[in-house]
């Protein structure tokens, strides 16, 4: 069995625990989940996610807001890295990246996978400046790096991961140039 590693880029200050359990629900515990703190929307999908039994990873920012308790199902990383530096351990790590919806820090994350090939999956409709990604289309750039896929479900944005993190692709590319 090969676990699955997913990114998830989220709002740091709205929470939506039907959208985290929308999106957790649907996933099974050959995955692991990476995230970059434990407030916000984050809480939300940790909290469903160690519910459920399945690994989440925090690769925490320096000084973090909170953290995570001590919980079987979840690993803490103190990175000691600024917010926008620990961004790329969250994007390296992960076989696919999903945002599901939040501000500039989600954005920065969708184009620092993206710039990775790394296959994102953008949730849409969720009221937050994450839905402009939509207006980029499938390619951030012209190089093509990888793709971004839209959905306004996150059942379905948790069966497009799952699906997009098994192909081998996702695993091997790893664009980091400009």
């Amino acid at each position: 069995m090969r676990i699955l590693n997913i990114g998830i880029a989220a709002s740091s200050e709205d929470s939506n625990k039907r959208v985290a359990q929308r999106f957790v629900s649907n996933l099974n515990r050959e995955v692991r989940l990476f995230l970059g703190g434990y407030w916000g929307l984050m809480r939300d999908v940790a909290d469903a996610a160690s519910e459920r039994g399945i690994t989440v990873v925090f690769l925490l920012p320096l000084n973090p807001k909170v953290s995570p308790p001590r919980r079987p199902e979840f690993i803490a990383i103190d990175t000691g890295m600024e917010y926008r530096a620990r961004s790329v351990l969250i994007c390296r790590s992960s076989d696919v990246l999903v945002t599901l919806g939040g501000e500039a820090g989600t954005i920065i994350e969708a184009y620092m996978g993206y710039a990775m090939g790394k296959p994102v999956v953008v949730l849409i409709n969720t009221g937050h400046s994450s839905d402009k990604l939509e207006l980029m289309g499938e390619q951030l750039d012209n190089r093509g790096t990888s793709k971004l896929y839209y959905t306004k479900n996150p059942s379905n944005a948790a069966k497009l991961a799952l699906a997009l993190a098994k192909e081998p692709t996702s695993r091997s590319q790893s664009h980091t140039h400009g």
